[in-house]
């Protein structure tokens, strides 16, 4: 069972994916509940659901299954943009994530470079 088994199951043609024992041990309701966020008519379900994450997971699905009407809905995943130089700033200067995004923003394009002339072994 993927991800587009079950969201179709969910978003169209209602299947009862969860009634073997299988399927519900690989249903991730997390990653079903952020696919099912995408849409404006599906996000207070998924909302709901995170809310009620202590129930089973075959609750969790029949609950998504019959609450939302039949449609259509395909999204691609929102990815964080990577920057070029990011990994760079962290290994040079030894910082995290969001240190080296701030060290980026105040930084030339001059120092960049020079940082960048640091590690450039060529080949």
């Amino acid at each position: 069972m993927n991800l587009s088994e079950v969201l179709n199951a969910i978003n169209y043609d209602k299947t009862p994916l969860l009634n073997d024992d299988l399927y519900e041990k690989e249903y991730v309701p997390f990653v079903v509940n952020r696919s099912l966020s995408y849409f404006p008519d599906t996000i207070l379900h998924a909302n709901q659901m995170n809310f009620a994450n202590h129930l089973p997971k075959k609750m969790q699905f029949d609950y998504l299954r019959f609450s939302i009407r039949p449609r259509k809905r395909f999204s691609k995943w929102i990815k964080t943009k990577e920057e070029k130089d990011l990994q760079l700033i962290k290994d040079h200067y030894g910082y995290s994530n969001e240190r080296a995004k701030e060290a980026l923003r105040v930084l030339t394009s001059d120092q960049v470079e020079k940082i960048r002339s640091l590690y450039d072994y060529g080949g």
